[in-house]
């Protein structure tokens, strides 16, 4: 059982042994993020659970979960684990110990959360959360897709010699092979248009991950928009 907060909308994806528990983890996921954010992938299947699996499990979906940015939270029998950015220092440790003090025994709680860094934040405000558009099933960058990538030389610019990690996304259509090669190639051509704004070549890298990585439903035309992208990643 696994939460995305990667970004909006929720996705909720997962094995939970019967129907109750399952409204009751969307129950609670739609409290936090509200009704319209969630996108449910859970499925019901025959599966043994530890004792109070879905108590625990709800307790630990609260509402600090909405201070983790490219977040997930994850169960796996016993072990629960949150990962993510949080932007404000502060508040690593005090959310660390909430968390401890909510799961209880036998479960155990680990983390990988980290602080996001100032020039992180800079590239998120600047993109914020808009999509840099290709022409349809190619690499080709529309002109609106030009005009976020503008504001981001200038944010790069900002960043100095930070290393910056281009990651290229795509929708669940066709073949899996194809999108992985089609979201490479995207990455490349938006690192070839920032390196061709004066950004440095060696302080820029790209990768693509096709369609495993998605923030939104496939089975709809916004969610395969919203799947369709670019993310950036300082190092």
């Amino acid at each position: 059982m696994s939460f995305a907060t990667w970004a909006q909308p929720i996705v909720v994806e997962g094995v939970v042994p019967n129907q109750a528990t399952k409204q009751a983890i969307l129950s609670k996921m739609r409290s936090v993020y509200g009704q319209d954010q969630v996108v449910d992938k859970i499925q019901v299947r025959a599966v043994s659970a530890p004792s109070d699996w879905s108590n625990t499990v709800t307790q630990a979906i609260s509402p600090d979960l909405k201070k983790v940015s490219q977040g997930k939270l994850t169960v796996q029998g016993t072990q629960v684990q949150l990962s993510g950015k949080i932007s404000n220092p502060n508040e690593l440790q005090p959310l660390v110990q909430q968390y401890q003090s909510l799961i209880p025994s036998p479960y155990r709680f680990t983390q990988q959360l980290q602080i996001n860094q100032a020039e992180q934040r800079i590239v998120d405000d600047t993109l914020k959360n808009r999509i840099i558009e290709f022409e349809s099933g190619s690499s080709v960058l529309t002109e609106s897709g030009k005009a976020i990538l503008n504001e981001m030389a200038t944010a790069l610019h900002k960043v100095g010699n930070k290393k910056v990690k281009i990651i290229g996304h795509t929708d669940s259509s066709g073949d899996a092979s194809k999108n992985l090669k089609l979201s490479q190639e995207r990455a490349e051509a938006v690192k070839t248009y920032l390196i061709s704004k004066n950004i440095a070549a060696t302080n820029l890298s790209s990768a693509g991950l096709g369609s495993t990585k998605p923030v939104a439903d496939n089975a709809t035309p916004e969610g395969r928009r919203k799947n369709r992208r670019i993310e950036f990643e300082v190092l």
